[in-house]
C-alpha cells in the first residue's frame, strides 16, 4: 500500500513546503485541502495550477485528491452542488488528481430523502469526471458515517467515476465492524483514511498508535482482501488548533503504518 497525508493537518502550508514534507518523510502522496483559506481552491488561475503541479512533480509526489466540502445530500436546488462539483473536476484534472473527496452532509433528513438526492447530484456529475479522468470519492462522514449509508447511494449510482473514501474512524464511531465496513464499501473503495483519537467521545487527533481506532483490525481486512490502495492519514490539526503539529509526527505515522502492515501480510 502507498502512504499519503492530509494538508487538513497543516493549515495554510505553501505548496512547496508541503511537497518537501511528503518527499523527506516518505510519503508517496498528498491529499490537498481545497478551500478559499488554503493555498490550493478552484479560484486559482491557470498560471497557478501549473505551479502546484510543477512543486509536486519536482519532488516526487503525487496529489492523490482534492478534499473539497462539496454536500451532495444537501437539502435545496442541485445546480449549485453540481456546479461546484464541475469546478473541482475541472481543477483536479488540471492538477494531475486522481480524486475530489465529497461530503454527504444530509443533516437530519431521513435516508429515504437524502439518499436519492446524492444520487442524482452524483450521477449528473458521473459522465463529465469520467471524461476528465477524475473519479469523485464520496466519504463516509456526517449524516452517512458507515460503509453502509455510503454503498446505498453509490448502489443507486452505479456509475465508474464515483467511488468510497472510507474514514476508518467515522465508520467506527458509526458503530461498524471493520469488516462490515470493508464489505459494504469493497465495490466502490477509492482509498482509506486513517487516524488516530484517544475514544469515541476525545476526537482531539493523535498521533497514530496512541489512541483506541481500530487501524490494525482494519489493515487486516485490507491485506486479507489483497487490497492494495493508498493509505492517508487525516490528523485534524485544523479543526483542534490545541493538536501537537503534524509536521514532527509524519516520520513516526509512517513508520507505524509500516509496522502494522508488516504484522498483517
Amino acid at each position: 500500500m502507498r502512504l499519503a497525508f492530509s494538508t487538513l493537518g497543516m493549515p495554510q502550508l505553501p505548496v512547496a513546503e508541503v511537497a518537501r514534507l511528503a518527499r523527506d518523510g516518505g510519503y508517496q502522496g498528498v491529499e490537498l485541502r481545497c478551500h478559499p483559506e488554503e493555498p490550493v481552491h478552484t479560484g486559482l488561475g491557470i498560471g497557478e495550477r501549473a505551479d502546484v503541479v510543477e512543486e509536486f512533480t519536482a519532488a516526487g509526489v503525487e496529489i492523490l485528491t482534492l478534499a473539497s466540502y462539496a454536500g451532495v445530500a444537501t437539502a435545496g436546488d442541485d445546480e449549485p452542488v453540481v456546479t461546484e462539483m464541475r469546478e473541482l473536476l475541472a481543477l483536479a484534472r488540471d492538477l494531475g488528481a486522481a480524486h475530489v473527496r465529497v461530503f454527504p452532509r444530509g443533516g437530519d433528513q431521513p435516508a429515504v430523502e437524502a439518499d436519492p438526492t446524492a444520487a442524482r447530484r452524483l450521477a449528473a456529475v458521473a459522465p463529465y469526471a469520467a471524461d476528465l479522468g477524475v473519479r469523485v470519492l464520496l466519504e463516509t462522514h456526517d449524516s452517512h458515517r458507515t460503509g453502509a449509508d455510503v454503498a446505498r447511494i453509490l448502489d443507486r449510482v452505479g456509475h465508474k467515476s464515483t467511488g468510497a473514501l472510507w474514514d476508518v474512524m467515522l465508520t467506527w464511531l458509526g458503530g461498524e465492524e471493520p469488516q462490515e465496513s470493508f464489505a459494504a464499501l469493497s465495490p466502490y473503495l477509492g482509498y482509506v483514511q486513517v487516524k488516530d483519537a484517544a475514544s469515541r467521545e476525545e476526537l482531539a487527533p493523535l498521533a497514530l498508535g496512541e489512541g483506541t481506532v481500530p487501524l490494525a483490525e482494519c489493515l487486516a481486512v485490507l491485506t486479507e482482501a489483497g487490497w492494495d490502495g493508498w493509505l492517508c492519514w487525516e490528523y485534524e490539526k485544523r479543526w483542534f488548533p490545541e493538536a501537537r503539529e503534524l509536521a514532527p509526527l509524519l516520520a513516526g505515522g509512517r513508520e507505524h503504518l509500516l509496522r502494522l502492515l508488516a504484522d498483517v501480510a
